[in-house]
């Protein structure tokens, strides 16, 4: 049976060259990896380091030339700041009629960063306009990409989207909440490539971080006002 993730990478493979070392890595050949930290400002990110090769598993974006993650778009979920500037950018009067019919309401569940399972139930915008709540987690080309691979959303383009390839969580550090980020490996992106040195992506996320903390907090904030609901 072939899984979610191979069936992916064979797709990305008919258009990008995936380097070998990489395509083991994201099918779980590899059994030397270990969990890098480098904290850049207020997030620690976890960058996958092969031990047998001494190096990383890095990524830089190949956009415009590639939007393969908007043309498999799996789900949107949206903050309440997310709400707010859609919704202005749709030319919504209230937030509410934006929430009526341009999203749908939808429950999954994923692994969270010890392997533990978490259920998510959060507002979703609508990736077509007929969506409905039985297709979510399926791969849809994002309604508002355009052939040029622009985003019609974009500067108020979901809080999910901006944060893509990267998760993130929080994570209670001495009663101070700390931002963790990870990367997501589904298969879909191009960008990932192996390296010996890790110096070579400190700008990527020093770009991030701030990005990453801004997501993780709204998301966060989402919660606590019933606009989302995550357990354990």
């Amino acid at each position: 049976m072939v899984s979610k993730i191979e069936e992916a990478l064979d797709l990305l493979s008919k258009n990008w060259k995936i380097e070998p070392i990489i395509l083991d890595f994201i099918l779980g050949r590899k059994t030397d990896v270990a969990d890098f930290q480098v904290k850049v400002n207020d997030v620690v990110f976890h960058i996958p380091y092969l031990r047998d090769e001494n190096g990383y598993v890095l990524w830089k974006c190949f956009w415009p030339d590639c939007h393969n993650c908007c043309n498999r778009q799996g789900r949107l979920p949206l903050t309440s700041n997310d709400l707010i500037t859609i919704s202005k950018n749709l030319k919504y009067n209230k937030v509410s009629d934006f929430i009526k019919k341009e999203t749908n309401i939808t429950t999954w569940e994923e692994k969270g960063p010890e392997g533990n399972s978490v259920v998510m139930t959060m507002i979703n915008l609508k990736r077509k306009e007929d969506e409905k709540e039985s297709e979510d987690g399926t791969y849809i080309r994002c309604r508002f990409l355009d052939e040029k691979g622009y985003c019609g959303l974009h500067p108020s383009r979901p809080g999910v989207c901006y944060l893509y390839p990267f998760s993130s969580w929080l994570e209670n550090e001495k009663g101070r909440a700390r931002v963790h980020a990870t990367f997501q490996f589904t298969g879909d992106c191009p960008g990932f490539y192996f390296a010996k040195s890790h110096d070579e992506m400190k700008e990527v996320l020093l770009e991030y971080s701030k990005t990453i903390y801004d997501y993780t907090m709204n998301s966060n904030r989402t919660t606590r006002e019933n606009f989302g609901y995550v357990s354990m």
